[in-house]
């Protein structure tokens, strides 16, 4: 078995840390956790410039995160927190300035980036300098309850705001006046969106001749009583339909009758394609989606990898022959045991385990089989790239998946680790910075921290009022 060994590369190097005073022990933790937090500062740098490319995507994750997760085995949440502050300090000049130059640690930037602006940045610098990493997260939290509270009095005063009421004019209509919170009011105008739609149809598939044909001449009818011929509402404007529509909601809440429709269909895409569109490199005349425009054939192959069926054969003149039972294109059994065997998508560096389709390597338009050995979950992110990205996967005889860029490299199931290892001494010197000097100690003298005088100081130069 071999071992691996260590060298330290800060300034006590070669020293057993059992043979320094107490003095130097102390000295030799401060100057090296200064160089970690400069050379922190210069991977953030990397960081950001890396997302700012979107360099990561050449390898099919899904973002930067994911790639330090992947490649650096930094944990996905410290990774998303590490992409977060390197954007955010590009923002904030002065707290950038403060990491680079050892003054202020990680943990601060951290804490800071979350809630500063550049007219902010400054104050909370002066707090981080004169205080410790827990003062600055406290008054963070607190700033950020502070915040949240402020937000939820805006709802509570809008929620107890909400009235409904109504009184009559001179006319004998009835005027409805209505004030609600945001949500409850967008709930309320999606409900009469969908009666003004059940209204249309119900209109477009009534036969108006078929209304009129009572036997009595149309004159005669309109005479005899206001017609709803009197009241048609196809040429009314929008705000007229609203209302019908408002009055249709009413009365099938008082009937306990649903609004008529096919809810399970209505809310399904369906695409419309010829089979020869299927095929590799096929050319048909049909590949949209119903009542929409065309979309890629590429993209027509990724939808019904795993989607339901329906076959319909016509004649030369498009007159339907034959049409088939809907079918799923993968049956639930074998979805249930692919399930089972992938437990997620099997993309190299993907986690996801929840909205994952099953793509068949060979596609089925191209004679692949529907069986295990030619399907692979693959979430929706990834199968995307194996259809329209470029990105292909193949299965070895063994059964071991290899997945290849558009560009033909294999992607590693695990990153080779890196060729060479940069000293922290070395990012240091080049940096130029002096780690050892007095201002990257904190400056807080044991004093307590005026918390409500710091919040009110930063909801000022954040803009609260």
């Amino acid at each position: 078995m071999e071992t691996c060994t260590f060298s330290p590369c800060s300034r006590g190097a070669g020293l057993d840390p059992e043979s320094l005073s107490a003095a130097a022990l102390e000295d030799e933790i401060h100057t090296l956790s200064a160089s970690i937090t400069v050379a922190t500062w210069r991977l953030l740098m990397l960081i950001a410039e890396l997302d700012r490319r979107g360099a990561w995507q050449q390898w099919g994750v899904i973002s930067c995160a994911h790639w330090l997760n992947w490649k650096c085995g930094i944990d996905l949440g410290a990774a998303r927190e590490k992409v977060r502050v390197a954007r955010a300090l590009e923002n904030l000049p002065l707290v950038n300035d403060a990491l680079a130059r050892g003054e202020l640690s990680y943990s601060k930037a951290r804490a800071i980036t979350r809630v500063a602006t550049p007219e902010s940045q400054d104050y909370l610098l002066m707090i981080a300098r004169h205080g410790t990493a827990s003062h600055v997260e406290k008054l963070v939290r607190a700033y950020r309850h502070v915040e949240r509270l402020q937000e939820s009095a805006r709802a509570r005063s809008a929620h107890a705001q909400r009235a409904l009421r109504w009184n009559f004019e001179d006319d004998g209509s009835m005027v409805i006046t209505v004030r609600l919170p945001a949500e409850q009011g967008a709930l309320v105008v999606q409900a009469i969106h969908a009666a003004v739609d059940a209204q249309w149809r119900e209109r477009d598939g009534a036969d108006r001749e078929q209304e009129l044909a009572d036997n009595v001449s149309a004159e005669a009818s309109a005479a005899s009583s206001p017609s709803s011929n009197s009241f048609d509402n196809a040429e009314s404007p929008v705000s007229a339909r609203r209302a019908d529509a408002l009055c249709h909601v009413a009365e099938q809440f008082l009937t306990h009758e649903a609004v008529t429709s096919r809810q399970a269909e209505r809310y399904q895409v369906v695409v419309h394609v010829d089979r020869a569109v299927l095929s590799e490199h096929g050319h048909g005349d049909c590949c949209h989606i119903e009542h929409g425009g065309a979309i890629a054939a590429e993209t027509a192959r990724r939808l019904v990898c795993d989607a339901s069926v329906v076959t319909l054969e016509e004649s030369g003149d498009g007159e339907p022959l034959n049409i088939g039972r809907r079918s799923r294109t993968i049956p639930p059994a074998i979805r249930r045991a692919l399930a089972h065997r992938d437990k997620g998508c099997r993309f190299p560096g993907c986690m996801n385990h929840l909205y994952v389709d099953a793509h068949h390597i060979r596609h089925w338009a191209d004679g692949g089989e529907t069986r295990l050995d030619n399907l692979v979950l693959a979430c929706r992110h990834h199968h995307g790239l194996l259809h329209e990205g470029g990105f292909t996967v193949a299965r070895r005889d063994d059964g071991k998946l290899l997945f290849f860029r558009p560009d033909g490299e294999l992607l590693p199931e695990v990153p080779k680790p890196p060729l060479r290892m940069l000293e922290i001494e070395a990012i240091v010197a080049e940096s130029g910075v002096d780690v050892s000097a007095e201002p990257s100690r904190s400056l807080w003298d044991g004093s307590r921290m005026d918390l409500d005088m710091a919040v009110g100081g930063l909801m000022t130069l954040n803009g609260w009022r």
